[in-house]
């Protein structure tokens, strides 16, 4: 089998499509045929090294976290899958490998997929959507009626964002750039604003919850952009924002931490036409390595990008 991995850390050019034998799933894990996988920024990060001190420096290692496909074998322990079973989610953090003919998972980081979803729109559901609901409904505890705002709405995690707090009924405006912002209005936001044009620091409305799934605000602006007791979640967490959050409760961190219960949940809503993620590009397994340097580099897709394993 094939997959996407590198020797050391570094930048694109360290990428190779290679040939590699999988491991037998262990205590708590499940082997799966990858059909899907789709690419996330946090696959060059890791490849960057920037959570080396996480990732550690064995080599090689493999890229890619979000995939669907097809359960082949499961370790000892495992109750939720079979062999046979159409999957989605997300692959181990320090052992990746996503963007390959086949992966290993841990049982909690995965759901069934429901038969009316393609195995493509499934592959692009976890990575956005266990971060959104870590934020808003885990960290934020969203109810029916909060005002959320979010910095970056039609980015991935951003419109899962959006969708999720919608469909627990909240009053949801955000920011995008001007060619996105009629998908933003689509999507159901009440006020959408223009990033480039609009001075965030002079708006007067304050919300219940503000999210920068775009990882461009200071942590000032957001807190200042709250509501008194509004919280400010931030996808750009740092050693000293964790300490800081320790001492303000209103800044919430947020690290994607997927569990069965989100996975299922994101299911049903799929299942039920209220979560999608949009697909912009699918490519093969030996484009791979092209499509993921150019989006690491800056280039916008308008929606997930996806590679196909066969």
């Amino acid at each position: 089998m094939k997959r996407i991995q590198y020797g050391m850390y570094g930048g694109p050019e360290l990428m190779r499509l290679d040939e590699f034998e999988l491991a037998a799933p262990g205590q708590g894990q499940v082997a799966v045929k990858v059909r899907f996988a789709a690419i996330n920024p946090i696959d060059w990060k890791l490849r960057n090294g920037q959570m080396k001190i996480v990732t550690g420096k064995a080599f090689p290692r493999a890229m890619g976290f979000d995939f669907a496909g097809t359960v082949t074998a499961v370790g000892p322990g495992v109750t939720r899958f079979v062999p046979g079973d159409a999957v989605f989610g997300l692959a181990r953090f320090k052992e990746s490998g996503a963007l390959g003919e086949a992966v290993i998972a841990n049982e909690t980081a995965l759901a069934l997929k429901p038969g009316n979803i393609s195995f493509e729109d499934a592959a692009c559901l976890g990575t956005p959507g266990v971060t959104a609901w870590n934020g808003l409904v885990d960290k934020a505890r969203l109810t029916a009626g909060q005002h959320v705002f979010i910095n970056g709405c039609t980015g991935a995690v951003g419109e899962a964002a959006v969708q999720i707090a919608r469909m627990h009924g909240a009053i949801v405006s955000g920011t995008c750039s001007a060619a996105t912002m009629a998908r933003a209005r689509a999507l159901g936001l009440q006020n959408v604003f223009d990033y480039r044009t609009t001075d965030l620091s002079k708006m007067r409305e304050r919300f219940d919850v503000v999210y920068d799934t775009a990882a461009t605000m200071t942590t000032a602006l957001g807190l200042s952009l709250l509501r008194e007791d509004g919280v400010f979640l931030d996808l750009d967490p740092t050693p000293g924002k964790f300490i800081r959050s320790v001492f303000n409760r209103r800044l919430k961190p947020i690290v994607c931490t997927p569990r069965p219960d989100i996975l299922d949940s994101l299911a049903r809503a799929a299942a039920e036409g209220k979560f999608r993620m949009p697909i912009a590009e699918i490519v093969p397994l030996n484009e791979a390595i092209g499509l993921v340097t150019a989006l690491e580099a800056g280039r916008k897709l308008g929606g997930k990008g996806l590679v196909a394993m066969a």
